[in-house]
């Protein structure tokens, strides 16, 4: 049985419980504690894994702490749902945004959010005082595979790892890797079905070939400017959304030649619109922020 006795300090109140909210983008779910006002619990990796279950505990894809920064308007950490921490989340980070603003901790339409993945830029979209949308710039991609990292190789050691064949078990696939801040295989032209997705996607992850373990992407192609994807997230599963994994399908698919450079790309979770610019190589991406609710965990 699970021990979730952890302890955590009191908060600013006094009390000896945590407040927390529940938000999602594009269904990617996560448990947010407010740095700003709580103590942040001790042990963040095991309070991640407690919350996120959805039997025992509020339930999501991880935990995200949101935090004052010395460096921008705030700071986010993000864990797994398995307690391992996450460079960075495009959706996420769009919450965060939301959240920033809609409980007055930050009230600008322009933000700077501290990652492990560096500071990235939010540009709200607001409607009647609230976010609707959020629009992150989640900066260069990269394609260097010791960079990625990976142990895949192009033709030569710094050459990209774009469409190389990688065999798992009884199959083989040929795969892009492709960093945004933290690492990805795409996988093109691939079948979405439960069978691929959930059978080969925790294989992939934690392939040797990947030496901190990588998110997954299947992707069918609709036309070059549509995209079909299911992620299997590393740490959390299959999501609803990856915000950092629809980037990389953007831009794997650019350089493979089956996409524009600006996609509308679909998960099971509703949609997000992705822009590779070739005016400062950044990727773009916009898309929803939801807030659930907030509750105190005892």
């Amino acid at each position: 049985m699970r021990d979730t006795r952890f302890q955590f300090k009191i908060n600013k109140e006094g009390e000896g419980k945590m407040r927390f909210t529940k938000m999602h983008g594009a269904g990617n779910d996560y448990v947010y504690i407010d740095g700003f006002e709580e103590n942040v619990p001790e042990k963040p990796e095991q309070w991640a894994v407690t919350l996120s279950d959805r039997h025992f505990g509020v339930g999501g894809d991880g935990l995200v702490l949101i935090l004052p920064s010395e460096k921008a308007d705030a700071r986010m950490r993000i864990f797994n749902a398995d307690g391992s921490e996450a460079e960075m989340c495009g959706n996420a980070i769009r919450c965060v945004g939301k959240y920033l603003y809609e409980h007055g901790r930050c009230r600008k339409e322009t933000l700077a959010i501290e990652s492990g993945a560096g500071i990235k830029t939010l540009r709200l979209e607001i409607l009647a005082e609230k976010v609707e949308r959020v629009r992150v710039d989640m900066g260069e991609p990269i394609l260097i595979p010791a960079q990625v990292p990976t142990l895949l190789r192009g033709d030569g050691e710094t050459d990209p790892a774009i469409e190389v064949p990688l065999s798992i078990g009884e199959r083989e696939y040929r795969v892009s890797c492709v960093s945004m801040g933290n690492p990805h295989c795409v996988i093109f032209d691939a079948d979405l079905s439960d069978e691929t997705v959930h059978g080969f996607g925790p294989r992939l992850e934690r392939d040797p070939r990947f030496p901190n373990r990588t998110n997954v992407e299947f992707v069918e192609v609709l036309s070059p400017s549509e995209l079909r994807v299911r992620v299997w997230e590393r740490g959390s599963g299959e999501t609803q959304a990856c915000g950092t994994g629809v980037c990389a399908v953007a831009v794997a698919g650019v350089v493979t030649g089956r996409s524009q450079r600006k996609v509308l790309v679909h998960v099971p979770g509703g949609d997000l619109e992705i822009e590779w610019s070739e005016s400062d190589n950044h990727v773009y991406k916009t898309g929803p922020a939801t807030e659930v609710f907030s509750g105190v965990f005892l």
